[in-house]
């Protein structure tokens, strides 16, 4: 059977919880279409969770890797088109804070995801539940992860597909920040659909 990585990311900043964390548990040892999904926590860290994200990738020699952030203030689930080889926002969850840095200091500007974005956003609307292509993923971590990892398959010379989500906020968040959000079930359910599509 094929191997998924699938990553979330832990609470950062002023936020108490991070739902892409409870949708990684729980899906994790699940089987979803042709693949048994491997689930891991990230840390929220610049100078670690890049190295962190290449480590599980040799560690478990995955056939297709998604990874989830939460975008707080978002109202649909919206997977990345791009990374951009720039670390930038806000401090992490080790008070770093670059401004602008290169992610890979001779890396390409930029690397386009290779999931099926457009058949998963078409596989989240059957399941009733809003999507839509996002065409920036920010320069904070989720940057960050998305292009470390199609870099490693790129210099690796893998083609396998890989990629990064974004999910709004749960009601836990939404309550706590005032802004959109939705159902842990609904969250995870637009994440298996995600999955489905590989």
């Amino acid at each position: 059977m094929k191997k998924l990585l699938l990553t979330g990311f832990a609470p950062f900043l002023d936020n108490p919880v991070n739902p892409t964390t409870n949708i990684v548990e729980q899906l994790h040892n699940q089987v979803i279409s042709d693949y048994a999904v491997i689930g891991h926590v990230l840390t929220v860290e610049f100078q670690q969770s890049g190295s962190d994200m290449v480590r599980l990738i040799e560690t478990y020699d995955p056939d297709a890797v998604v990874s989830l952030g939460v975008a707080v203030g978002r109202r649909l689930v919206t997977p990345e088109r791009i990374a951009i080889n720039c670390n930038d926002g806000p401090i992490d969850n080790r008070g770093y804070k670059p401004a602008g840095e290169k992610i890979v200091e001779n890396g390409p500007d930029g690397y386009f995801s290779t999931l099926p974005i457009q058949h998963m956003v078409q596989n989240i609307k059957k399941a009733n539940l809003p999507a839509e292509i996002s065409n920036t993923a920010g320069t904070y971590l989720c940057n960050n992860v998305m292009y470390h990892t199609l870099h490693y398959f790129k210099e690796q010379k893998l083609h396998r597909p890989s990629g990064f989500i974004h999910i709004p906020a749960s009601h836990e968040l939404g309550l706590e920040r005032n802004v959109p959000s939705w159902s842990n079930e609904d969250l995870a359910k637009a994440v298996w659909e995600s999955i489905a599509c590989l």
